[in-house]
């Protein structure tokens, strides 16, 4: 066995070894089985067993930092001087069950002036729903196949940008055949939540499902040295807050956690989640919802109107919500649309 591997055999038996006896990965370890699985040193066994055993005892804090510190060094590189964008962290797997609201989301947000950035890849085990790329491609506008120095070129005059995994971060798409083989999602996937290619001050934006999901990484980012931090449970994960119940959030400022629940009835929404069809379906239903109009359009004013107040843009989450409609009333991410589709 090659000297890398038998290094990662010494951090697979670590994370391996049961619960009584696996010591976990320090934050130095983490990063060093990061960079072997980003580089190919490790065999396809020895990385799905890591990833498994990894995934049924839970990492650590400390070592989804560590992830991170190895996906910064390797991934992808954005920058906005001057500017302080909304990093969104949304699970690569996609959605299935309910109409994604993110992109519409990201477009009005770009269009008011504030500067958003996501990533993502193609359809991705275990769940293989529908993409970041498929739904803005629906709309007209294409991520897949533009190089990184078109990205950041679109963050510069438009505001928005979405990296691609399999262009812009191959390292990491190398782990994809694997991860369909384990059949659960490994811990990386909780990286994706929590990592942004972009670099600078930012509030980053990551949606949950389990509390202690939420917990791991308020104290992995404050590790890492992220300063302003949005949690969400929101729907199937990702940054989408729910109308039919009340939206739980927190705000983490400089290590200082404000627990935030939002209710969507007491600002007039009170509109149902839209069940997922397919990518034609949601298309008719987005261009409709950018014109304030159809299923999607009370969700997306709420989801609009609590990001512009929860990034400061708004003094109170009534004045996002009336922000929002005037948005839409506007048509401004209509017209944004439209630049991004031509400019392609």
């Amino acid at each position: 066995m090659a000297a890398h591997g038998l290094r990662f055999r010494e951090l697979l038996a670590k994370v391996g070894s049961g619960e009584h006896t696996s010591t976990g990965l320090s934050r130095g370890e983490a990063r060093e089985a990061m960079d072997l699985m980003l580089a190919g040193e490790v065999g396809e066994a020895q990385l799905g067993a890591f990833l498994i055993a990894h995934r049924i005892r839970r990492p650590s804090p400390i070592e989804l930092t560590g992830m991170l510190d190895s996906y910064r060094a390797h991934g992808p590189v954005l920058r906005s001087p001057g500017r302080r964008p909304l990093c969104f962290g949304v699970p690569y797997d996609g959605r299935s069950r309910t109409a994604p609201l993110v992109p519409l989301v990201a477009l009005l947000l770009a269009a008011s002036g504030q500067p958003v950035v996501l990533h993502g890849g193609d359809p991705m085990p275990v769940k293989y729903g529908v993409t970041l790329a498929e739904l803005f491609a629906v709309l007209g506008i294409e991520w897949r196949g533009l190089t990184l120095a078109a990205v950041q070129a679109r963050l510069d005059d438009h505001n928005l940008a979405l990296t691609h995994q399999p262009l812009h971060f191959v390292a990491a798409d190398r782990l994809r055949p694997v991860r369909d083989a384990i059949g659960k999602r490994p811990p990386v996937a909780s990286l994706e939540l929590l990592w942004t290619p972009h670099q600078g001050e930012h509030l980053l934006v990551s949606g949950f499902v389990h509390p202690p999901t939420e917990s791991r990484a308020w104290e992995a980012l404050a590790a890492a040295g992220e300063s302003d931090l949005l949690t969400i449970k929101g729907l199937e994960g990702s940054t989408d807050l729910p109308t039919t119940r009340a939206g739980i959030t927190a705000r983490v400022r400089q290590g200082v956690v404000e627990r935030l629940i939002l209710h969507p009835r007491d600002h007039g929404i009170a509109s149902e989640e839209v069940r997922w069809e397919s990518l034609e379906t949601w298309g008719s239903q987005a261009l409709q919802a950018l014109a304030g109009k159809g299923p999607l359009a009370e969700a997306l004013v709420w989801n609009l109107g609590a990001l512009l107040w929860l990034s400061e843009v708004c003094s109170g989450l009534e004045e996002g919500v009336q922000q929002a409609r005037a948005l839409l009333a506007a048509r401004a991410g209509e017209r944004l649309r439209a630049a991004l589709a031509e400019a392609h």
